[in-house]
């Protein structure tokens, strides 16, 4: 059994969706290739309006991504046609298609129906209500609350109860959002996921105060994804990084590790590597270096940034 220890502190906000509606928008692209049209067929999907699986004969498209990926477009009879039905298909394949491809990994099927009910994510699907597409489209979060969803079905399974995840909860000792908080087991991958992205790749399109709020309220988390190397197709945006670090792939070795870790970057320089917290304290000086070994046995159990420079003057941190 996990038990978890909730922070009394108070978190900055109610739920991440709300924080920035430019996370992602209209005008960035979509890995979308094609959606076809296959036929009419028995399904089964949830719908939030009655509480419940129904199965009903639903419009069936093939949906293709550019990156390999497909998916089936499941759309409710009640949408009356083909034609309104493949209007549904096409809009919806090409929001999720903007999503990162990690995110886009597990889901099997979208299901659409009518209705002003909250989307859903989980079992191998995005569910989608079209009433309530309206309200979030006037909020501007339609495509926040996609990534939430997504981060439900293709993230929780693997890393909402890994040690690494429960880790990095402990050591925050805080929750970005109070549904995170109320939810710990169930919300706090995808209400964390979200601001990922806004610190790491849209930083100069949030305020200050709202970088400052997430990256001293969940700096595990953050670094806990950091570590994942996650496909982000195609989403863009560039890693902000300070004192002209370059965020080029470095390779350690074992990693997690306990005792000793191997380097591997070209022209490197022994006396410029350096250990960070993810809070920017320096301890360097708990650990050794010989023949691109680097022996971090005295390091307290937790995360941390590695910093080296080569004789090229490169800097480079993981």
């Amino acid at each position: 059994m996990i038990i978890y220890t909730l922070s009394n502190a108070q978190p900055p906000y109610s739920g991440t969706i709300f924080i920035d509606p430019d996370i992602i928008t209209s005008s960035d692209p979509s890995s979308i290739q094609s959606t076809t049209y296959s036929g009419q067929g028995m399904v089964t999907m949830f719908d939030r309006r009655v509480n419940n699986w129904v199965t009903v004969n639903a419009y069936l498209f093939d949906v293709i991504w550019d990156d390999g990926l497909t998916i089936i477009a499941q759309i409710n009879p009640e949408f009356g046609s083909v034609a309104n039905a493949t209007i549904e298909a096409e809009k919806y394949a090409f929001l999720i298609g903007q999503l990162p491809k990690i995110l886009r990994e597990d889901i099997n099927e979208i299901w659409v129906h009518q209705g002003v009910e909250p989307f859903g994510g989980g079992n191998n699907s995005i569910l989608i209500h079209t009433g309530q597409t309206i309200n979030y489209e006037n909020s501007r979060i339609l495509e926040e609350t996609l990534v939430h969803e997504a981060s439900h079905t293709s993230l929780d399974a693997t890393h909402s109860a890994s040690t690494g995840w429960l880790n990095a909860q402990n050591a925050d000792n805080e929750f970005i959002s109070t549904y995170a908080q109320d939810n710990p087991a169930r919300e706090d991958i995808a209400e964390s996921f979200l601001p990922w992205l806004m610190v790491r790749y849209r930083q100069n399109d949030i305020s200050t105060i709202d970088f400052n709020n997430i990256t001293q309220t969940i700096p595990n988390r953050l670094s806990y994804f950091d570590l994942q190397n996650f496909d982000l197709y195609p989403f863009q945006g560039t890693i902000v990084s300070t004192d002209n670090v370059e965020l080029e792939k470095i390779l350690i070795y074992p990693n997690p590790a306990s005792e000793i870790i191997e380097i591997k970057v070209n022209d490197l320089r022994e006396e410029d590597i350096k250990i960070y917290t993810v809070l920017g304290q320096d301890l360097t000086h708990f650990t050794s270096y010989n023949s691109n070994r680097l022996n971090i046995s005295k390091l307290p159990k937790g995360y941390y940034i590695l910093k080296v420079k080569t004789f090229a003057n490169k800097v480079y941190k993981k």
